[in-house]
């Protein structure tokens, strides 16, 4: 099976040439005490057996400036594409977002809530419509990082752009400990209808499901029957969560026993195809 990560993050060692700027202000604690360069996770990945990967711009260490992740997929273009951030309240959202493009990049992430910050309210705001419009019509995936809180707001943006192919780190972040029919999830299963929003799964998902009375075989059962596998994808978010590659990509397969050989194909593999052609098997 090929493994593919959607969601990893490189911070480069070079402080002078890239920067710390993150956004907020505040440079999260993983990436100060366990940064992983491009070198690094490409020996990770060998050990893993992961074939390829998405590399997200680190949003709590580099803010908007992804200059390290362009550098990584300008030299290893066959192994990674990359995600970049944006700011689409700002006037030039969309030559910014032309410009990460044009550098090879085929996703664009929004970070509105995170470690170091509470989640924002601008998700829906009319400013970023220009940018919205943009992705529509450039088929490129919008990675959402956000807590269930702006799901309202999520709903807004899908109803006025449905072509937009919408992919949610750690699947929101929901609420299960109150174990099965998972009531206090209600937000994220009142997006399994719009079916251009896919779902990322990370250890974030998997500690959850040992909490209160939520189960892996109970909330990831009910997570594939409501959004199917073809729309959930596998990340490790390493180095951000603490383990090896090989010891998170375990975790997963762990809590992922109740999935079929099909649908785990798709978790760990195809659905990021699907998301991100440019990882497809050449």
């Amino acid at each position: 099976m090929t493994i593919i990560d959607v969601h990893s993050h490189i911070i480069s060692t070079d402080e002078k040439r890239y920067p710390r700027a993150p956004i907020g202000g505040n440079q999260s604690d993983w990436s100060q005490k366990r940064p992983v360069s491009i070198d690094q996770m490409i020996a990770a990945m060998d050990k893993a057996g992961v074939n390829r990967s998405v590399l997200v711009q680190a949003s709590t260490c580099y803010g908007h400036d992804a200059s390290y992740v362009a550098a990584a997929l300008a030299a290893h273009p066959k192994r990674f594409t990359g995600v970049f951030s944006a700011d689409v309240l700002a006037p030039d959202a969309r030559d910014k977002m032309k410009s990460w493009m044009s550098k090879g990049f085929t996703g664009m992430r929004l970070f509105t809530a995170g470690s170091t910050m509470d989640q924002a309210d601008w998700l829906d705001d009319p400013r970023s419509f220009p940018a919205w419009e943009l992705a529509q019509a450039e088929s490129l995936p919008v990675c959402l990082q956000m807590t269930a809180k702006a799901i309202p707001q999520l709903l807004v943006l899908l109803k006025r752009f449905p072509r937009v192919r919408v992919a949610l780190d750690h699947c929101a972040r929901p609420q299960v400990e109150d174990g099965p029919p998972y009531l206090n999830a209600a937000g994220l299963w009142s997006l399994a209808p719009y079916e251009n929003v896919f779902l990322k799964i990370s250890p974030h998902n998997f500690h959850g499901v040992h909490k209160g009375k939520a189960t892996p075989e109970t909330f990831f059962a009910k997570l594939i029957a409501e959004f199917g596998a073809r729309r959930i994808a596998w990340g490790s978010n390493y180095p951000t969560h603490e383990g090896s590659l090989p010891e998170l990509l375990q975790l997963g397969r762990d809590n992922l026993k109740v999935a079929s050989a099909e649908d785990k194909e798709w978790i760990f593999g195809r659905t990021t195809q699907t998301l991100f052609p440019a990882l497809k098997d050449k």
